[in-house]
């Protein structure tokens, strides 16, 4: 078997294992170190695979101890398409930089660069594919892929709060996108902006450049690239489960459409406060609990939803109680409607 067929064998068996050992898949495949070594520098070269970082973690694994990412012989696998347009890229950015004065080559490089792109896109639309996710790192490689092969529009919605996600990486990928003229529009539920951490990510969204709007329930997590691309959730119930990537604008049209009704049933977001003139000023989790209460949710929903815990949820309900003179939380919910304090 040539070296080139190894390669693609051990590309391919990568491939099915999403993130692995790339040594432990080479041991299996009955490669010795030298040859594991050899065909590890090739496919890195190819942008093929990359070596898992922080890109890759798990923000409640690293809370719970777990090593980062940056640590292991882990990598991810990279799917051809987002591979080659990142050495397209580097190409790009190479001419540039040394053949300033080649504006006209230039051109006509990106030019063809952006025409194989669609012409690409137009081969696959009449084809149809789901793949299961179960790896969460694996789920952050596709994310990272989508984000940097889309053209056009990058639409998400999020019943927030953050789990696992890490919220610096996932501003830094909007941002990435902003900057190449992508459209980006994310749909957050009022309750989770009531979070403090999720209403200052947010508002950095916004200051970027991010389109946002809020609503009173968010369905489910979606992400949404292309009209040919989407991810969403395993389980809606359960954000631990995995992710389905559906692709084939056939099947994404019929996602978008929904996810454009969620958007227009939206209201644009202001980045303004709650007014509490009706009554004393509230910290945004006093505000972020009354509504919880108020929806009828138990203090340890509560307590997961605003990722605080049981004892500080019972600390701010007494407070409450005790700020609206009331014996109950149904008599609690009562007196803050009618002083103003649930209106949205």
């Amino acid at each position: 078997m040539s070296g080139t067929d190894t390669t693609l064998n051990l590309y391919q068996e990568l491939r099915t294992r999403g993130v692995t050992s790339l040594d432990q898949v080479g041991e299996d495949l009955g490669l010795s170190p030298a040859q594991r070594a050899e065909h590890r520098a090739e496919l890195l070269e190819l942008g093929l695979i990359v070596p898992t970082g922080e890109q890759h973690d798990d923000r409640l694994a690293l809370l719970n101890g777990r090593p980062p990412e940056a640590t292991s012989d882990n990598i991810a696998v990279v799917e051809p398409e987002a591979a080659l347009l990142r050495l397209l890229r580097q190409e790009q950015e190479r001419l540039r930089a040394q053949l300033t004065q080649a504006n006209r080559t230039h051109d006509v490089l990106a030019s063809l660069a952006d025409r194989f792109l669609h012409a690409g896109a137009a081969t696959t639309d009449p084809e149809v594919s789901f793949r299961v996710l179960t790896d969460y790192r694996h789920i952050q490689q596709v994310l990272q892929d989508m984000s940097d092969t889309l053209q056009h529009t990058m639409a998400s919605m999020s019943p927030g709060p953050f789990h696992r996600d890490i919220p610096e990486r996932t501003l830094a990928r909007d941002i990435g996108q902003l900057a190449r003229g992508v459209r980006v529009r994310t749909v957050y539920s009022r309750r989770a902006a009531l979070v403090p951490d999720i209403a200052r990510y947010l508002r950095r969204k916004a200051e970027a450049g991010v389109e946002l709007r809020q609503i009173a329930h968010v369905p489910m997590n979606m992400v949404i690239a292309d009209e040919q691309t989407a991810l969403l959730p395993l389980d809606p119930a359960d954000v631990r489960a995995g992710a389905i990537q559906a692709t084939g604008s056939g099947l994404v049209r019929g996602y978008l459409k929904w996810y454009e009704h969620v958007w227009e049933a939206a209201t644009p977001y202001t980045g303004g406060e709650a007014d509490g003139s009706e009554g004393p000023a509230l910290t945004d989790q006093q505000r972020a609990v009354l509504r919880l209460l108020a929806d009828g949710l138990k203090d340890e929903r509560i307590a997961r939803d605003l990722g605080v815990s049981l004892r500080t949820v019972s600390r701010i309900i007494a407070e409450l109680l005790q700020e609206l003179g009331a014996a109950s939380r149904f008599e609690a919910g009562v007196r803050a409607a009618r002083l103003g304090w649930l209106d949205d």
